[in-house]
């Protein structure tokens, strides 16, 4: 190679621009187009340096002339990629307009490909040595394979340009979506300023296009910027509203009839898309070309041969049909204002179908804007035409719609907001497009922030919410973009709308989320929204916050956590979620007077919980307290806290003995000597806390040792309560308390007889009226321990019962009293009968002369002597056999077993034959067999035991052994040994087995 080799300076040339345009690619950061071709691309660039310098050896063997047009290309090729990247790298420079990079990206990316191309192909011109030359069809390969390709997201953009540009769009509107559009992938600020600048640019990179005479690109991006600045960016409000009343008042007032040549010959009609033939003619194209698919070939006004090809477009006379209608829709607008003012209500609605019409072309929404026509439509809602309002309504949101000028403008209307949220709580048609219009005008913050201040606004779009429409998704998206003000949560929270608030609450800063705790925890709250609530996520945020640092915020979330599981279904749920075990970890610093109240309303909340459990019967598999340490500890509060927590405590206690588990719960709590402890607190001096320790005690009492109570004064207490208390509650559990005595205390029995709780006790038989849980609960516990007072055993204290009439009451209960006071009241004349043939009167035998002996005793038909209800306590002289009878038919088996219990003793012994009689006579029989049926063992043993003797008599076999032999066949299959040992005995009364049976 010679010093005067052109080819060397070429070869150095190009190496240099090969590395800069590397350089230029590799540092490319341009997201409008597929970075990875940028990337493939420079590393294709630099590979190949090595094999220029190689190739200086071989320059002397080659044709020089060939080598030099091909370092020509390489460095046409590379010159041509490192300005077309330049160009993309510089995205970033303001004196570029980021709006042309976007729109010329498809330029730069062919510009890109083609000089990847030419690079492959002068790569192929030179004579590379064999060694290198499989690598340098390696780097082909690669070139090949690069593709350079604007971003899916400007691809999309670009499109939708072409279609505009293609279609000639007019709509101010879509225009301004496509603004839009392209300012988010140029990254450019939406702000109208910023827009008219990018815009300005734009012009001015299409004037350099131009002058540098790339015509095609110039045309196509004047077409762009002519189609993008129809947009609001382009001018503002008020210069627009000025050229548009210029124009407006050289126009004069009267609307012009239409020039003959803008009808069209053969409809007679003004026409849209003339198109003229060769010979001058002009028609409208649609009906022109319906002539022609008729079959015609001819001109209709000369009848001159004539083709579809022979048409074309009248773009003058169209621009002129169009300016006349334009200025006379102008003139219309102008002059129909005058029509609102009208009380003819036909009238206005005319005037407002006009208005619609005119909404369709998106300038002309303009010009109704510039005419002042949006103080008139909005004084339209104040009408009391339901009609008049609604289009109205529907006029303004088609003019609102995506045009932030006339969001501006209605802005500074009084009483606009006020008016339109007086729709909302009017009917559905008008409600529905009150939301629509409200909606659109939120998208602009001026007004979105007097939406909110309107009084009932945000009460009236909560309820909205509910109707299931599109007016309930327009409300719910109102209210939601009426929430960036906490004021505004605030009201949606205390209207039962709380997704905006859960959204504050886990996501707002420590401010934010004291105010939306607060609002939570002072709310009173349906059980809907408490379980709304805990389903949109509200325990989740609440137990973060009970962690929470501040003070206020722990409390209040610990408050509102009190308020939420008072609903017995999310008590269980909160339970399930493992809420129990940081209030407890509360409970336990209950000594800190910085914890006192949130103490407190752990205490109520832990209640409310477990007092849900109870509620629902849902307790198998909740781990309510984990050992018996956290019982003993939380039983020791009892002694250790306020008033408040000790309430909270014993509620607490109290519902866990109502579990299904509650035996386990009482026997640990008598463990650590929870009665000893509950005693004192029956005469504390809170009224809340002594009720409680009552109702505590009185499931605890069950088949307690009587010393318990009788070494206490906790006798007197429930004596004096039972007196003097004006608490049903309280009373109730303290004759449950006496009620739950064993039925052997004789000692505690006599001290109440002698302190007259009898007399206590029976008067709240004979005065409470049945009706409310407590008063039902007063008379069930009483009836209850009226068993006390009448066991057999004890004459003295039966008479004393059946002296102060309690007979007649609880004859009475069996008539009225509810399940449990039946059951015990008919427990109480059982004890009562037993003692009947004992106390019953004998006979006397007359003596001396029959004519002076007295009248014959009435003889009892049951016990054979002279029976009365005061001395011998007979059923039958108290009127209270058919009363059982009728007891033996209640669904409660329980009142059925009592109900059996009293019968049975008017058939014992010798009192058989006349006890079935009178069994017999009351049809009593009958449903005793029927309860053979019973799905109580115990009522089918009792059952069984009284038929048994019944069928001993010859007579009631014949009457009712045929009933009684089926269910007594099936007890022998399915019943337990002692009621099938008693049905094969009545079986062999009836006949049916013999006596030696097996299941004797």
């Amino acid at each position: 190679m010679t010093e005067e080799d052109p080819s060397d300076d070429s070869l150095t040339v190009a190496s240099y621009l090969i590395c800069r345009a590397a350089h230029a690619i590799a540092s490319n950061s341009d997201v409008l187009i597929d970075r990875h071709a940028f990337t493939e691309l420079s590393s294709c660039l630099l590979h190949t340096l090595p094999f220029l310098r190689e190739l200086e050896d071989n320059l002397h063997s080659s044709s020089i002339s060939t080598i030099a047009t091909a370092l020509d290309a390489l460095s046409e090729a590379a010159e041509v990629a490192a300005a077309a990247a330049s160009s993309s790298i510089d995205f970033e420079s303001s004196r570029r307009s980021r709006l042309y990079l976007v729109i010329s990206s498809r330029q730069t990316s062919r510009r890109l490909s083609c000089a990847t191309r030419d690079f492959y192909v002068a790569l192929s011109l030179l004579p590379f040595s064999s060694s290198v030359l499989d690598k340098v069809e390696a780097i082909r390969d690669r070139l090949v394979a690069v593709d350079f390709r604007a971003s899916s997201a400007v691809e999309e953009v670009l499109d939708k340009i072409e279609s505009a540009v293609c279609d000639q769009a007019s709509d101010r509107a879509y225009a301004n979506h496509i603004l839009s559009l392209v300012a988010d992938v140029a990254g450019v600020s939406h702000d109208p300023l910023t827009l008219r600048i990018e815009l300005d640019k734009l012009r001015a990179e299409v004037a350099e296009s131009r002058e540098r005479k790339d015509l095609a690109e110039a045309v196509q991006m004047d077409q762009i910027v002519s189609f993008l600045s129809i947009s609001d960016a382009v001018s503002s409000f008020r210069e627009r509203e000025e050229r548009y009343l210029s124009k407006r008042n050289r126009l004069g007032n009267q609307p012009l009839q239409p020039l003959q040549p803008f009808l069209c010959p053969i409809t007679g009609d003004v026409m849209d898309d003339p198109v003229e033939t060769s010979f001058g003619h002009t028609f409208e194209k649609s009906a022109i070309e319906k002539w022609f698919a008729e079959g015609n070939c001819t001109c209709p006004l000369t009848m001159t041969p004539l083709s579809v090809g022979d048409l074309r477009p009248n773009y003058t006379l169209k621009k002129s049909i169009e300016e006349w209608r334009e200025r006379n829709r102008i003139i219309t607008i102008a002059n129909l204002k005058t029509k609102f003012e009208s009380n003819d209500e036909q009238e206005v609605l005319h005037s407002l179908d006009r208005l619609e019409e005119f909404c369709k072309e998106d300038s002309h929404r303009d010009w109704i804007v510039f005419e002042n026509y949006l103080p008139v439509l909005v004084g339209l809602l104040e009408r009391k035409s339901l009609e008049i309002r609604c289009r109205a309504l529907f006029v303004l949101y088609i003019l609102a719609k995506d045009s932030d000028d006339t969001k501006e403008q209605l802005a500074g209307i009084d009483k606009l907001i006020e008016f339109v949220v007086m729709s909302l709580g009017r009917r559905s048609e008008e409600r529905k497009l009150a939301v629509a219009l409200l909606l659109e005008l939120s998208r602009t913050e001026l007004i979105c922030s007097k939406i909110g201040k309107a009084r009932g606004c945000i009460f009236l779009l909560v309820t909205t919410t509910n109707d299931g429409n599109q007016a309930a998704t327009d409300a719910t998206q109102l209210l939601e973009n009426l929430s960036y003000l906490d004021e505004n949560v605030v009201k949606m929270a205390k209207a039962n709308y709380f997704k905006p608030l859960l959204r504050c609450l886990r996501s707002g800063n420590d401010d934010v989320k004291k105010i939306m705790v607060t609002t939570l925890a002072e709310i009173e709250l349906p059980d809907q929204s408490k379980a709304a609530l805990l389903r949109d996520g509200a325990l989740d945020v609440l137990l973060h916050l009970v962690k929470h640092s501040d003070p206020d915020i722990k409390t209040m979330a610990v408050k509102s956590l009190q308020s939420l599981s008072s609903l017995p279904e999310n008590g269980v749920k909160m339970i399930s979620e493992g809420a129990l075990s940081p209030l407890l970890h509360l409970l336990r610093h209950h000594h800190y007077t910085a914890y006192r109240i949130l103490s407190e309303l752990a205490a109520t909340t832990i209640m409310n919980i477990i007092s849900s459990a109870v509620d629902l019967k849902d307790d198998e598999s909740l781990m309510l307290l984990k050992s018996d340490d956290d019982i003993f500890w939380l039983f020791s509060l009892v002694n250790l806290t306020g008033p408040s927590i000790q309430r909270s405590i014993l509620q607490t206690f109290y519902a866990l003995c109502h579990l299904t588990s509650a035996e386990d719960i009482k026997y640990k709590l008598k463990q650590c000597n929870a009665i000893e402890v509950l005693i004192p607190h029956c005469q504390n001096n809170n009224i809340l806390v002594r009720l409680n320790a009552i109702k505590l005690l009185s499931c605890l009492t069950e088949d307690v040792d009587a010393s318990v109570l009788a070494d206490s004064s906790c006798l007197q207490t429930l004596q004096s309560i039972i007196k003097t208390s004006k608490d049903d509650e309280e009373i109730a559990a303290s004759i449950d308390i006496i009620s739950n005595l064993p039925a052997d205390c004789l000692q505690i029995i006599q001290w109440l007889l002698e302190e007259n709780g009898l007399v206590a006790i029976i008067q709240f038989l004979k005065n409470a009226k049945l009706g409310g849980p407590s008063k039902n609960e007063i008379i069930e516990n009483a009836a209850k321990a009226l068993c006390h007072f009448t066991i057999p055993t004890n004459f003295e204290c039966q008479k004393k019962a059946v002296q102060a009439g309690v007979i007649s009451d609880l004859l009475h209960l069996l008539e009225c009293g509810t399940s449990l006071s039946k059951r015990y009241a008919a427990i109480s004349l059982a004890q009562f009968s037993e003692n009947s043939f004992k106390l019953t009167k004998p006979v006397e035998k007359p003596w001396g002369f029959f004519c002076c002996a007295a009248a014959p005793e009435v003889v009892c038909e049951v016990h054979n002597g002279v029976c009365s209800v005061e001395q011998s306590f007979c059923l039958l002289e108290a009127e209270a056999v058919l009363p059982l009878v009728r007891l033996l038919s209640e669904p409660d088996i329980t009142v059925n077993e009592a109900a059996l219990i009293a019968l049975s003793t008017l058939i014992v012994d010798e009192r058989l034959q006349s006890g079935s009689k009178l069994l017999f006579q009351m049809n009593g029989i009958a449903p005793i067999i029927k309860l053979l049926n019973s799905e109580s063992p115990d009522v089918q043993v009792k059952a069984a035991l009284v038929l048994e003797r019944i069928f001993r008599l010859e007579e009631y076999k014949k009457i009712y052994g045929a009933s009684a032999q089926m269910p007594l066949i099936c007890i022998t299959h399915k019943g337990n040994s002692m009621v099938r040992a008693l049905a094969a005995k009545i079986l062999a009364h009836l006949n049916v087995l013999h006596e030696q049976s097996s299941y004797f």
